[in-house]
């Protein structure tokens, strides 16, 4: 009698090819893990060794919690997907009000606190959360994974040009200190002419702020390695098969990296300086301290994780071909509470499903969940091994710029392919629901500071371009569409139903 297949979520591949495949992984999101800790850190005006220790706990715990999360533990954790687990940068925010309210170690006790709060609370909310999928028929899903992968794309080109837009510029202080001076002149000489006790006349700049070009933005080598990396991986992608096109971007940011070192662009100056091994020590700061407001603050920006999350969630089902239930997207976003409340425990932020690396899935097709579970081994080992660490942090953001055009655009062509599917020609109201909702969430990119006049406390909500198409879309649909159930040629026909992602009612969270 045959046995029955076992689906490519579950399949387990070679020791060797895991390995490789796992080391993509930490790659593509090594960058992004280790940010955070960076400047929450500095933030918190804490010494060189006590950020070093934060990220290394961010390294440990993001590995404990990628294993959590595609292992799984038990049927209350783990959504059992290809996910890697790192910390969130949408409670960037909130920390940095916090460290400059309360900078060093008190600060920090005061984060993870709120951390261990706000994670509870999520672990309590996951399964509300769960139920939510009800109202995201293809057309709303299709449209969020869209939005995700354009919105990763600005990180993609972020790391080719060497860093964020915002960096393309700094202020000239020698233009701008003579023309205060001159400013300053002109408002005295108009005061001198002015009757004893008139108003002093207002300061006033004889044009903008000057700016100067940062020579490191855009640099023409930078940007000629990123097109390198892009045109190996592409190559390798058309020309290779079976593993070395699956390992195709690790393979093209090894290449970019030898290049880079024949130019004298790396500096391994923190390898030699980092220890070799060094534990992670709960509560290193000593005991967590709790503030209602900063609990509720962080557990508003977990039910945006969350969300964003549920989104992931959906586009590796339909990368996979894996269909998921309300039971499993329930264990899904309550390792993203897990996770948080861990961070808390063991010096580290609020955790989520790293984006990156769903476009990752995308451009190798390996859709194995053991791949990621060697990511997270390779993840507590550098947590463990500073050295090592530093190695990786050596590798310059512009390296992994080719690398991530390919993948991130990867995640928005998964987007467009569900969109394939929705019916457009007999129900125009779809054509609406798309239409405002990537204009939504292509806000906080074309415009990201539109949210200056608003209170503070909304900036996390309305700073998500994710959260904001979730928002629209869900609301259009019900708006247009209502709760009747979604038509069948909606979801694709049978014989598509193992490539599109598919909610089973069936199941109880």
């Amino acid at each position: 009698m045959n046995q029955p297949s076992r689906h490519p979520v579950d399949e387990r591949l070679p020791l060797a090819r895991l390995g490789a495949l796992g080391l993509q992984h930490v790659l593509v999101m090594y960058a992004g893990a280790i940010a955070v800790p960076l400047i929450v850190g500095r933030a918190l005006k804490l010494p060189p060794e006590q950020v070093s220790m934060l990220i290394s706990a961010d390294l440990f715990c993001c590995g404990i919690v990628t294993l959590i999360q595609s292992l799984g533990l038990t049927s209350w954790f783990g959504i059992r997907l290809p996910v890697m687990m790192g910390v969130t940068f949408a409670a960037v925010g909130p920390m940095v009000a916090i460290a400059n309210a309360v900078p060093g170690v008190d600060g920090a006790r005061a984060i993870f606190g709120a951390g261990i709060g706000a994670g509870a609370i999520a672990l309590l909310i996951a399964p509300l959360m769960s139920r939510l999928l009800r109202y995201f028929p293809p057309v709303v899903t299709g449209t969020i994974i869209l939005i995700i992968g354009v919105t990763l794309m600005r990180v993609g080109v972020g790391w080719a040009m060497g860093g964020p837009d915002n960096t393309a510029q700094s202020v000239d202080t020698v233009k701008l200190a003579a023309m205060v001076d001159a400013a300053r002149a002109s408002a005295a000489q108009a005061a001198a002419a002015l009757p004893p006790g008139s108003a002093a006349p207002a300061l006033k700049l004889a044009g903008p702020v000057p700016m100067t070009p940062n020579p490191n933005y855009g640099a023409l080598d930078h940007l000629g390695i990123a097109a390198f990396v892009l045109v190996v991986v592409l190559c390798l992608v058309r020309f290779c098969r079976g593993f070395l096109a699956n390992i195709s971007v690790l393979l093209g940011i090894v290449a970019g990296c030898v290049v880079t070192f024949a130019f004298g662009e790396m500096n391994f100056d923190k390898v030699g300086k980092a220890a070799w091994f060094q534990l992670v020590t709960p509560l290193a700061f000593g005991a967590p301290t709790f503030d209602l407001v900063m609990i509720v603050t962080f557990a508003v920006v977990m039910i945006v994780v969350m969300i964003e999350s549920a989104g992931m969630f959906l586009a590796l089902s339909e990368l996979t071909g894996k269909d998921l239930d309300r039971k499993q997207v329930a264990a899904g976003l309550r390792t993203d509470g897990l996770g948080t409340l861990i961070g808390g425990l063991l010096n580290t932020f609020p955790h989520t499903s790293f984006s990156q690396n769903v476009g990752l899935v995308a451009v190798t097709g390996v859709k194995s969940r053991w791949v990621c579970v060697a990511g997270g081994g390779i993840m507590i080992v550098l947590g463990m091994l500073p050295k090592m660490a530093a190695l990786v942090e050596a590798i310059p953001q512009f390296v992994l710029g080719g690398a991530g055009l390919v993948m991130f655009g990867m995640v928005a062509a998964a987007g467009i392919r569900i969109l394939t599917r929705v019916d457009f020609r007999n129900n125009r109201y779809n054509l609406y629901i798309v239409a405002l909702s990537i204009g939504f969430g292509l806000i906080p990119l074309v415009a990201p500071r539109w949210a200056q006049q608003m209170a503070h406390s909304l900036h996390p909500l309305l700073e998500s371009g994710i959260l904001l198409t979730a928002v629209a879309a869900v609301a259009l649909n019900l708006f247009f569409n209502g709760t009747r159930d979604i038509p069948a040629e909606s979801h694709g026909d049978a014989g598509a139903s193992s490539n599109h992602p598919t909610i089973v009612q069936g199941s109880k969270a």
